[in-house]
């Protein structure tokens, strides 16, 4: 199964427990392929280094490094125009259909409120453990 994680996934499950941690975990012990792009990738290093939780610059280069070097990385184009509310979201939708994704899971409501594009689920971090426990 190959999934696009959105970034505010990746800083839940960095910061706290939770379900977006578990997802985060359940990724490293391989129950399912993470599919990135170097644009997804540029906006999570972007929201690390703003974020109001200081983390060390070390540490961003080991989580970095640590999906660079575990995912499935594709190219996107920005082609895309699917999130009318909020283009830069498109970005995952290409993403996740330039890899053939499953998923994609986000805390987003404006990927949520599309649901599903091209056969590509779009769903919550809740709704997706249940997914693997099945």
């Amino acid at each position: 199964m190959k999934v696009v994680l959105d970034t505010n996934v990746f800083i839940s499950g960095m910061f706290w427990k939770g379900n977006s941690n578990k997802i985060i975990n359940s990724w490293k012990e391989r129950k399912f392929e993470l599919v990135s792009s170097l644009d997804n990738i540029k906006e999570l290093i972007k929201v690390l280094r703003d974020f109001k939780i200081k983390m060390d610059e070390r540490l961003v280069k080991e989580w970095i490094t640590l999906i660079i070097e575990n995912s499935i990385l594709v190219d996107v184009t920005g082609n895309i125009k699917v999130v009318k509310d909020d283009p830069t979201d498109d970005k995952f939708i290409e993403t996740a259909m330039n890899s053939n994704a499953d998923y994609i899971i986000t805390q987003d409501k404006h990927l949520l409120d599309i649901q599903e594009f091209e056969k590509i689920k779009i769903v919550t971090p809740e709704v997706f453990l249940r997914i693997l426990k099945t």
